[in-house]
């Protein structure tokens, strides 16, 4: 099975605010490309996806993923992170009907393809299924089977909340780069010690990093 990704990335210059203890306003447009970057990068290579769909209103993310392979879609809801989802979804499945589609999160700079292609192998077990983050409060990646609908349902708690739409928690080990988000400077300096791809290497050399 070959999945589609969808992967969300809202306006740079919004993003990553939760890392202002960390990074200055100006570099965190930068940051928060260089993971979405890293993320593509890898997930393009891993060989359960057969493609990448980038859900974006922000014109330099939007040419700098294209460059790396992504397709670009238009977020024409403009109404956050849930309807980016459903409508990239829509999309990829207005070509594929029964596509199966995995929504990714966009900043997961240390992601491995080998792991994120056990986390695909298992999920296709099931008709929707997710990853818990590595705090075991959000959630990484949600998965839809062919002719199922991925209601996402991101944001505060979304463990919580996909568990409750009836989707099935995946409860795999080693799979750490699958798992682990950036939101915060705890957050990075955890992404760093798992080993993160070239981009975020390179952005985050211009940070002093406590315990780095």
């Amino acid at each position: 099975m070959q999945w589609t990704l969808v992967i969300p990335v809202k306006p740079l210059a919004r993003a990553k605010s939760r890392l202002s203890d960390t990074a200055a306003d100006g570099l965190r447009p930068g940051l928060a490309l260089a993971f979405a970057q890293d993320t593509v990068a890898a997930a393009l290579t891993c060989p359960q996806v057969g493609d990448v769909a980038v859900v974006t209103g922000d014109a330099l993310a939007g040419r700098e993923l294209a460059a790396l392979g992504a397709r670009i879609v238009a977020d024409e809801p403009g109404g956050g992170l849930n309807a980016a989802l459903a409508h990239g979804a829509r999309v990829v499945r207005s070509r594929r009907a029964e596509t199966p589609v995995a929504a990714l999160n966009a900043d997961l700079p240390a992601l491995r393809p080998a792991e994120l292609s056990r986390v695909l192998a298992a999920a296709a077990q099931f008709p929707r299924a997710f990853l818990p983050d590595a705090a075991a409060i959000g959630t990484t990646l949600l998965t839809a089977a062919g002719g199922r609908e991925l209601h996402p349902a991101f944001g505060v708690d979304s463990r919580a909340r996909h568990r409750a739409s009836g989707a099935v928690e995946l409860g795999l080990d080693a799979v750490d780069s699958v798992r682990q988000d950036v939101d915060t400077g705890e957050d990075l300096r955890a992404a760093l010690a798992l080993g993160v791809g070239p981009r975020t290497a390179a952005a985050t050399a211009r940070l002093l990093i406590p315990g780095q």
